[in-house]
């Protein structure tokens, strides 16, 4: 099989998926294909097989100066810039603990686009603290929600903002903490928390750590030690409020 050395912008295609795109960068043995949409993802460099040029071939890295870093969220890194003033555009979370996760993963990606998170500590009382922000066309606002499924409190609070200029994403974890692989502190999964006691107090005390969120956020390299639907709503988030 040809072995083709792959540089930065060469397009090929997953000869198993079919899912074609532009190499991006490298990360744990695997390629980063960008497709025209924006999109990252990742294939093991080997065994698996590529089309170049309409030919299969294999890839391998190019040399050290051709590699082209990239971001732990999947984006490419850019090259660093001065400071920016921020701009009117915010994200909200629920917590400290949401920010810090954020920062750590998409923080390289909401510096080059000069957008600040913000917690609310707590949501209960979305609906006036979007209207003090005043939302409009160049002042956006992306929300993300923990629990929001069916049902919750927070789907509730959701469902009372009508505003062209707000996104609010979620995921379906009680907490932001569940949205980190379980496989990353070496659980199978997070343990059961009982009814009537505060799920972060309750998890701490099954694993008994009264540091463990800094346990956890150390954990975390990349987009890939969290659950999809966090990553799903971060990325939709910061769409939105980076949108023309």
């Amino acid at each position: 099989m040809r072995v083709v050395e792959a540089e930065f912008g060469m397009v090929v295609e997953c000869a198993e998926s079919g899912y074609c795109g532009a190499i991006v960068g490298y990360e744990h043995g695997a390629v980063a294909l960008e497709d025209r949409f924006g999109k990252v993802r990742y294939f093991p460099l080997a065994p698996a097989a590529f089309l170049v040029d309409g030919e299969i071939a294999t890839l391998v890295r190019p040399t050290a100066k051709q590699q082209r870093l990239v971001s732990k969220s999947g984006s490419v890194l850019a090259p660093r810039q001065r400071a920016q003033v921020a701009k009117a555009s915010r994200i909200w979370v629920e917590g400290t603990h949401d920010a810090e996760l954020i920062e750590k993963v998409w923080g390289h990606d909401l510096r080059a686009e000069a957008i600040v998170v913000e917690p609310m500590h707590g949501a209960d009382n979305l609906v006036a603290l979007i209207e003090e922000f005043e939302p409009g066309s160049r002042r956006r606002l992306g929300i993300l929600l923990d629990h929001l499924v069916a049902g919750s409190k927070e789907t509730r609070l959701a469902s009372e903002v009508d505003s062209a200029h707000v996104l609010i994403a979620g995921h379906p974890f009680v907490d932001v903490w569940a949205a980190v692989k379980p496989a990353k502190l070496g659980l199978r999964a997070w343990p059961e928390v009982p009814r009537g006691i505060p799920w972060k107090e309750g998890v701490s005390r099954a694993l008994g750590r009264d540091d463990l969120w800094q346990t956890v956020l150390s954990r975390v390299d990349s987009y890939h030690d969290l659950e999809t639907p966090l990553v799903n709503a971060v990325e939709r988030l910061i769409d939105h409020v980076t949108a023309s």
